[in-house]
């Protein structure tokens, strides 16, 4: 078994996504911490030699939870919080071990390595415990657990259990995700302080923080804690990132260096006054130089096939912004759904925020651009009435005086632009000969349109039908109305013949 069956590649969440807190903590052996121009009293605990010969414990601003602080080797088992890689930081508490190809801080103790790996293969494949045909079924219950991740492997009488755990080669749980790397410099002095307060609560007490990590510095008047912004985290948590600035007797001012505060922050008694104030993770902000990126993608981490380690770095959808890490395990899985979650809701309200801001500009516009056209209006009503008005102060003032050559000379052009503009081919004949134009180009449209409408036959016949018979109803009304005439004549000559005879009696 192996783990190529289960080469996934998810979680390709945005930087914003992923960087929200993490950092590689410290990799290596441990050694003193050097000193810095960083106005701190001594460390009193000793930091870690970077992987890559830095004499401090530095933070790359991944995550955390990948790793434990005991003498365990591996990605560890703590999953639960942080963005990405963590601390890979396995602090070996013995001076004598020595780092193996070192991404992940393994012990360069090549036998017992090899020992382990045969041991695992013994309980996974030929459990010699009882003697007997139950050593089978010992080995697939072996097999189950490692493919769980969890549980313990007896195969020997003589020799101690194997202990699974997720980072064993053949868990199946576990991908392959990316993380964004950060682009600060450590002289920008970032360091991420992640508390177990909900946001609303940070934001309400920021001075009172502030305060409180100025005493944690040790209330120098010559430092100041600066926050340079405020983030929520899934489980109520809350992303603070903070920097120090130090001013010097002379005036000028300088950023604490990232290392140098986050290596304060880690002495036992300043990190237990951390913790006092809701701290639960401290990290450095700061870059990866391509050395350590190199390094990282060489070596693949405990428990990732290196099939799989290559095929995710040639899936990278930005090698320039973000690094493959893994993700062992359900809860890590959980934790990056919550991330995102919450990371989109973010955007939602940014961009409700954006909206909102859209439309009032909108409304403002649409209010200005009223405004702009009644100010014209006004502008010109004023200058007709300003006009007017010097008008007659110019007619006052020039009152019994006779006209002077410049007032001649202005009437005379006057005329001469109005004979030009009345002219037969000059622009008001070309302006009604364009308006003529206009005209019949709008009578000849009007009449293509008319042409355009199509008229079926049967519709068309039974309109010359129901035409046809109001015709002939019409003609047929016409003859009655003559008839009618005829008769109304007809009796009206019977009366004047009455009359007359009668007239012709009475005489």
């Amino acid at each position: 078994m192996n783990l190529v069956s289960v080469s996934v590649t998810l979680c390709r969440l945005g930087p914003c996504q992923l960087y929200a807190s993490g950092g590689f903590g410290g990799f290596g052996t441990t050694s003193t911490t050097a000193g810095s121009a960083f106005s701190f009293s001594a460390p009193t605990n000793t930091g870690t030699t970077g992987l890559f010969g830095g004499t401090q414990n530095k933070g790359f601003g991944f995550g955390t939870g990948f790793g434990t602080t005991g003498t365990s080797t591996g990605l560890g088992t703590g999953l639960g919080t942080g963005l990405g890689f963590g601390g890979f930081n396995t602090q070996q508490q013995q001076q004598q071990q020595t780092t193996l190809g070192g991404l992940f801080g393994q012990p360069a103790q090549a036998p017992a390595q090899s020992n382990q790996l045969i041991h695992t293969a013994s309980a996974l494949s030929a459990p010699t415990l009882l003697g007997d045909e139950r050593d089978a079924i010992l080995a697939k219950w072996n097999q189950l657990q490692a493919f769980w991740g969890t549980g313990k492997g007896y195969f020997n009488n003589n020799i101690a259990p194997v202990e699974f755990t997720q980072e064993n080669p053949f868990c199946r749980f576990k991908a392959v995700g990316y993380s964004c790397m950060p682009n600060n410099k450590d002289e920008d002095g970032l360091v991420v302080l992640v508390f177990n307060k909900k946001e609303a609560d940070i934001r309400g007490q920021q001075q009172q923080l502030v305060e409180s990590l100025h005493k944690v510095l040790g209330g120098n008047q010559t430092l100041t804690v600066n926050v340079e912004g405020i983030k929520t985290l899934p489980d109520d948590q809350t992303e603070v990132v903070i920097y120090v600035v130090e001013r010097s007797p002379n005036g000028t001012s300088r950023r604490v260096p990232a290392t140098t505060l986050y290596a304060h922050f880690e002495q036992a008694n300043i990190k237990t006054q951390l913790q006092q104030l809701g701290v639960t993770l401290s990290m450095t902000r700061t870059e990866l130089s391509p050395a350590q990126i190199k390094q990282l993608l060489q070596n693949p981490p405990a428990g990732v096939d290196p099939i799989i380690w290559e095929q995710a770095k040639v899936d990278n959808p930005d090698s320039e912004k973000l690094i493959p890490v893994p993700m062992v395990g359900f809860k890590e899985l959980l934790r990056r759904l919550k991330v995102q979650d919450q990371m989109t809701k973010q955007h939602q309200t940014r961009l409700d925020i954006i909206s909102e801001d859209i439309s009032e500009l909108q409304k403002n516009q649409t209010t200005t651009m009223a405004k702009i056209a009644q100010y014209k209006r006004k502008l010109m009503d004023l200058s007709h009435r300003t006009l007017q008005v010097l008008i007659k102060q110019e007619i006052q003032r020039k009152s019994g005086y006779a006209i002077q050559a410049d007032e001649e000379q202005l009437r005379v052009q006057l005329d001469t632009i109005q004979c030009e503009l009345n002219a037969p081919t000059q622009f008001k004949g070309r302006l009604n000969e364009l308006m003529s134009q206009i005209r019949m180009q709008n009578h000849f449209g009007a009449v293509k349109s008319e042409e355009r409408y199509y008229v079926d036959a049967d519709l068309l016949r039974e309109i010359k039908q129901h035409l046809k018979q109001q015709q002939e109803g019409l003609s047929h009304l016409i003859s009655i109305i003559k008839d009618d005439l005829e008769d109304i004549k007809l009796v009206e000559h019977g009366l004047n013949e009455t009359i007359h005879i009668r007239g012709g009696i009475f005489s």
